[in-house]
């Protein structure tokens, strides 16, 4: 694993993650930040009860950078109106189309019709690299458009992620319209991971965004920052033996 000097050699993209306004704000303050993602569930989480005013907000206030909006109908015919809808609100919307519905059945019918209309897509939820190559080839024509391969949920099951990135990668390398974005990202290595590999975009939450200030830290001086860590909070406990 190479050693990065700083925050700035790096060459992925780093979109946050998330649905707090404050958050966002506060990450769109960030030059390193180069878009924004969110979904239905991030929303209820930051207690997000009107869909559609929180999100014209939010793109009102930040105008010119990548903002990803996720449907949320099950149901085909509904789920291209809200497509046709949300890509409406901003040149810098990119629609959220989950690979499946909840049924299982394939969105590329959907990202096929939806292809030739011009709108930014980001199709979400992708696991597998059969599910890349249907995605990929469904928006050959489309237009700018991302495949979100969900890299840290397929950690989660045992399984390295890398080999699948490296592959959806080669897939989509004969479509420069179309970016490979590392999804649900669970420590800060993984986006050293996404560099190197040659990933287009990483997702990041709060939690890691806060730790990207250890990038290339010197270990002797962070080993003695833990070894200072663990002396204060046993000082601070009152410990005696």
């Amino acid at each position: 694993m190479s050693a990065l000097a700083s925050l700035s050699n790096l060459r992925v993209k780093l979109f946050a993650d998330g649905a707090n306004k404050a958050g966002m704000l506060k990450h769109y303050a960030n030059p390193y930040i180069k878009g924004f993602t969110t979904n239905p569930s991030l929303m209820r989480k930051a207690s997000v009860t009107n869909y559609e005013a929180f999100a014209r907000e939010i793109i009102e206030l930040i105008p010119d950078r990548h903002i990803s909006l996720e449907v949320f109908s099950d149901d085909w015919g509904e789920m291209y109106e809200q497509a046709r809808k949300i890509g409406s609100w901003g040149k810098n919307v990119y629609v959220k189309i989950p690979v499946t519905n909840t049924k299982g059945e394939s969105s590329v019918p959907l990202l096929r019709e939806l292809s030739p209309s011009g709108i930014k897509l980001n199709v979400t939820a992708i696991f597998t690299p059969r599910q890349v190559r249907e995605v990929s080839r469904a928006l050959a024509q489309a237009a700018p458009c991302c495949i979100s391969v969900f890299a840290g949920r397929i950690a989660d099951t045992g399984r390295d992620p890398i080999p699948v990135m490296k592959e959806a990668l080669e897939t989509m390398s004969p479509y420069p319209h179309q970016e490979v974005i590392w999804a649900s990202p669970r420590e800060l290595l993984n986006i050293i991971q996404a560099d190197e590999i040659g990933c287009h975009i990483i997702t990041v939450t709060s939690d890691i965004l806060d730790k990207l200030k250890g990038i290339g830290k010197d270990l002797d001086e962070f080993s003695l920052d833990t070894v200072k860590m663990f002396r204060g909070d046993a000082e601070s406990a009152g410990f005696s033996i």
